[in-house]
């Protein structure tokens, strides 16, 4: 009998003992760095999130450390207050079909208009200007049609708003680091209008989970598809071709493909998972780009070859021809079904669909990914120099989870470097981290973020908007230079001021309605308020100087003047849109702006502004 107890321990041991804890406990070393629990309450906030809210260093100290991160590692908090304010923006819930088919631009409804027969070229040529445009709108409005701009604009705006005013605040973060690690970008015209979905579909349902299937979703959504040109990448290589080509008439869209694009290839090795010096050459490169041919988009635009497309389909031929899956679209006509090798690995001929998810599937293991993708989460997260043990460490459980991000975040925050003094606030805020965080900061109400949008892209981070697959750099020396703190500054007094349409305040509700006696008073309180955890006494004494300066305003006013324009009426009813959707240049129209308030009040709002666009104040 001992001998059956004995062998039951033993086997049940065999069974429970893991040689890697999946589910690593959270430790968090933040005393064996010397920090106080405030002070490492105060450094989670700065880090994993936009910044903490008035009161909520001792929120998160009452829920306790390890409770607050694991919530936020779970993505599950309520967010009734956000969902109430982006109720309103109807676009966020649409699909692509219904997106393609309603914001068009003006010559998508020219070819319409000429199609319905109501414009000829002839007559389009003689029609003036303003006629023209009449005609264009009355259209769009009878079809009810809208801009580009307009999803533009709602895309933008449930960012900020997300930002600002979601619980779950990693989850915010993880967002815009995943779409800008794998970035695309609404001024390439082919993927504009999938950029929402791209966001809300491809990217923010995977920000915590497995790699591979972040990567797979980004590899097969519309928006990355057109953006490096995957969609037209094809080869003739393939025995079905040959038969298609005799079958189909010499016009068709089936009868030749467009050739071989590398573009996307590339970019998935170099950006996406491997690195730049993640061991791949050329020749690599165009094995991926043959793997993937056939890779592409599903027509979607009414009364267009998506429609003849379905219809072939239901063919048993057309099954074999093309395979859809959402709106991605598989043509195996395009596919090149000769004999590859990627990285050392041969894929046999007729790989077919499965060959690229099997390619996608070999780069997210590789080793050289795990490195690449734990030094640039270290670099988001820790500094924008993290050591080499620390990104091997999290290197390590990456590879072990089979890319699990959340479990690779718990290993980082677990090693001591996250907790290092000399980390904490060593790491700049873009432009948009600066706008969120001021909003939390101060308690803004945010009701619109045109004008946000517009200060954004006047401190360098034109949102949606970087043009190269690299997306924007996570350096300091990327963000700080001579012009953008002084748009940073600029920014700071102009929030502060309520010079900003759509974002209010009331400063003296962060400190009990009570008004500081003095600058000095106000300096020192507000100081307290939005920069806690800071030495007071040092940064204080750097700005003393500059709230005691009263020619800081004129001049700032100035050189703030020489960037705007006034807003016109126009303005107004499209939200910086002209009639043919032409984006306007950033503006703050004179009309609209609030002049700084005389007295206590007026020297509360300056002091609050310098400290805002103060360099501490940019630290996170």
């Amino acid at each position: 009998m001992r001998y059956i107890v004995l062998i039951f321990i033993f086997l049940s041991l065999a069974f429970t003992v893991d040689p890697f804890n999946s589910d690593q406990r959270l430790q968090m070393p933040y005393k064996k760095e010397g920090l106080t629990e405030r002070e490492a309450a105060e450094h989670l906030l700065s880090r994993l999130s936009f910044g903490g809210r008035p009161g909520e260093v001792e929120k998160l100290l009452a829920t306790g450390l390890d409770k607050w991160v694991l919530q936020q590692l779970e993505q599950s908090l309520p967010d009734t207050d956000l969902e109430k304010r982006l109720s309103g923006y109807d676009a966020l819930s649409l699909d692509n079909q219904t997106i393609v088919n309603t914001y068009l631009n003006a010559g998508q409804v020219v070819r319409m208009m000429q199609k319905k027969g109501t414009l000829s070229r002839d007559s389009m040529a003689k029609l003036e200007k303003d006629d023209y445009r009449k005609d264009v709108l009355k259209l769009m409005q009878e079809k009810g049609l809208k801009l580009p701009q307009e999803l533009n604009r709602q895309l933008i705006a449930q960012k900020l708003i997300r930002a600002v005013y979601s619980e779950n605040q990693l989850q915010e973060l993880m967002t815009d680091f995943w779409f800008n690690h794998f970035n695309v970008s609404v001024t390439k015209g082919q993927s504009q209008p999938y950029v929402l979905t791209y966001e809300r579909d491809a990217i923010r349902p995977h920000t915590l989970g497995k790699f591979e299937s972040l990567l797979k979703a980004t590899a097969q959504h519309p928006a990355m598809l057109y953006y490096l040109d995957n969609a037209s990448s094809g080869s003739d290589n393939n025995a079905m071709n040959q038969r298609i080509k005799k079958m189909v008439p010499a016009n068709s869209k089936l009868k030749k493909a467009a050739g071989l694009n590398e573009n996307y290839a590339r970019e998935v090795m170099e950006l996406h998972t491997l690195g730049v010096d993640g061991g791949y050459v050329q020749a690599d490169v165009t094995e991926v780009a043959r793997a993937l041919t056939g890779w592409t988009v599903r027509p979607m635009m009414k009364d267009g070859y998506g429609e003849r497309l379905a219809k072939m389909q239901q063919s048993r031929l057309g099954k074999n021809v093309a395979t859809t899956d959402g709106d991605f679209l598989f043509l195996a006509v395009r596919h090149d079904q000769q004999e590859k090798t990627v990285l050392g690995k041969k894929y046999p001929s007729n790989g077919g669909l499965n060959e690229g998810l099997e390619v996608l599937h070999q780069l997210a293991k590789h080793p050289s990914t795990a490195t690449f993708i734990c030094k640039k989460m270290a670099t988001r997260f820790v500094c924008d120099t993290p050591s080499v043990k620390l990104v091997a460490a999290m290197a390590d459980v990456f590879t072990k989870t089979g890319g699990d991000i959340k479990q690779t975040m718990i290993a980082m925050l677990n090693s001591r470097e996250f907790w290092k003094k000399e980390v904490l606030r060593s790491k700049i805020k873009s432009p948009f981290e600066l706008v969120v965080s001021a909003i939390r900061a101060t308690n803004a109400d945010l009701r619109n973020a045109n004008q946000l949008n517009d200060w954004c892209t006047r401190m360098g981070q034109k949102i949606y908007s970087y043009a190269a697959p690299t997306g924007f750099p996570d350096k300091a020396s990327f963000w700080v230079n001579t012009g953008s703190l002084l748009n940073r500054m600029n920014f700071g007094l102009a929030i502060a001021a309520q010079r900003i349409p759509g974002v209010g305040m009331n400063l003296l509700a962060l400190n009990n309605n009570h008004e500081p006696e003095s600058v000095d008073d106000a300096l020192q309180t507000y100081s307290t308020i939005l920069l806690p955890g800071r030495n007071q006494k040092e940064n204080i004494g750097r700005l003393t100087s500059l709230v005691r300066d009263e020619a800081l305003q004129a001049r700032l006013d100035k050189a703030l003047a020489s960037t705007q324009s006034t807003a016109t009426s126009e303005e107004d009813m499209t939200g910086g849109v002209d009639m043919m959707g032409e984006e306007k240049t950033p503006k703050m129209g004179k009309g609209k702006e609030k002049k700084m308030e005389t007295g206590v009040s007026g020297q509360v709002a300056h002091v609050v502004g310098i400290i805002i666009g103060s360099p501490e104040f940019q630290r996170k």
